[in-house]
């Protein structure tokens, strides 16, 4: 990674890590001017979850009018682009090549810096995208489809894996347990709708892994015990309703007490939470109170702005390009990129 002088004008952000095709234009001073985010919902639906090469495609046919969409919502010409963004990892590597290629080819047209963002700093970040003022250092708790980790954020760029999923993450426990109870996909908002009907305390299902030491999760072993309730019941609409809410609780419950204790640990008194979870309103609910009677301060980004998005990319990107680092012409995408291994801001 090399350094530039000249500070960026507006950011184009450009999300296609799975499923969604996001982007959004964020200015340093302004902050984001527009944003647009198309979901394949519809197209993955008959599959009871993401196909890769659909979700490839779709992004083919959808990024460049998305682009012009946003650019024309934020009163800009493409020229008035001062840098672009976009998602190089985590995520599926077909989906991501789209919008790499698509980045690095707007930058060299242009002849402007770009920048390849981590998924998850993105997620990280977009509490920035609120009018109130968020600065490190914080404890993060990123829950989604594919992670749930604890994140000691001293600064941005200098981060420590407090915990990390050893199997499914939340989010993919809630959409796995949903499709075994004949839920309509995605699973987990469906679940979690469902499970609003019930009144909790039917069942006792394990809080996976907290009655030991430590900040990793597990939800693979609550899935099937899940499973097995599921099995052994008349499979009413009600025992649905009520396994969703005693399940949600689980979970819900689980991430609360991994929290509660890396806070503890770290001594922080400022909690962020991102991620699709993260737009969960009994993890909300239960986070604040745990904060309440703690003492500390758990924030959230608005509900739009849990799932991908492309202005916590924009925004992710703006901040690292004003601090002077860009990547090369190079088309590069990460599957797999460990968080810790990102370079910290000057």
């Amino acid at each position: 990674m090399a350094s530039i002088n000249a500070k960026p004008g507006p950011v184009l952000g450009i999300e296609t890590s799975c499923d969604e095709t996001g982007v959004a234009v964020y200015d340093r001073g302004r902050g984001l001017l527009a944003h647009a985010l198309y979901s394949q919902i519809k197209l993955h639906a008959d599959y009871g979850g993401v196909v890769p090469e659909l979700a490839s495609r779709d992004h083919v046919r959808k990024l460049l009018p998305l682009i012009r969409q946003t650019l024309a919502e934020a009163g800009m010409d493409i020229k008035d682009l001062g840098g672009v963004a976009y998602t190089a990892g985590p995520g599926l590597v077909g989906a991501l090549l789209v919008g790499a290629a698509a980045a690095r080819s707007l930058a060299w047209a242009l002849e402007i810096p770009a920048i390849a963002v981590h998924h998850m700093e993105g997620h990280l970040l977009a509490p920035m995208l609120e009018p109130e003022p968020l600065e490190p250092p914080f404890v993060a708790l990123l829950v989604s489809g594919g992670h749930s980790m604890l994140i000691d954020v001293e600064a941005v760029g200098r981060y420590r894996l407090l915990g990390d999923t050893l199997d499914d993450a939340a989010g993919e426990a809630f959409d796995k347990t949903a499709k075994l109870m004949g839920l309509p996909y995605p699973g987990g908002p469906a679940l979690a709708r469902l499970a609003e009907t019930a009144t909790p305390g039917q069942r006792r299902f394990s809080r996976p892994m907290t009655d030991r030491p430590g900040l990793d999760f597990s939800f693979s072993g609550l899935k099937t015990q899940v499973l097995l309730a599921w099995q052994d019941s008349d499979q009413s609409d009600a025992t649905r309703a009520s396994i969703a809410r005693d399940f949600e609780e689980a979970i819900v419950e689980t991430l609360a007490i991994k929290c509660r204790r890396a806070m503890l640990e770290t001594g922080r008194r400022m909690l962020v939470v991102a991620g699709g979870v993260g737009a969960n309103r009994r993890l909300r609910s239960q986070l604040a109170e745990a904060g309440a009677a703690d003492g500390f301060v758990t924030r959230f980004p608005r509900l739009e702005f849990c799932t991908d998005n492309g202005a916590m990319i924009a925004l992710a990107g703006s901040i690292r390009l004003h601090a002077g680092q860009f990547n090369d012409p190079q088309i590069r995408v990460f599957p797999r990129w460990d968080l810790q291994s990102l370079p910290a801001l000057a």
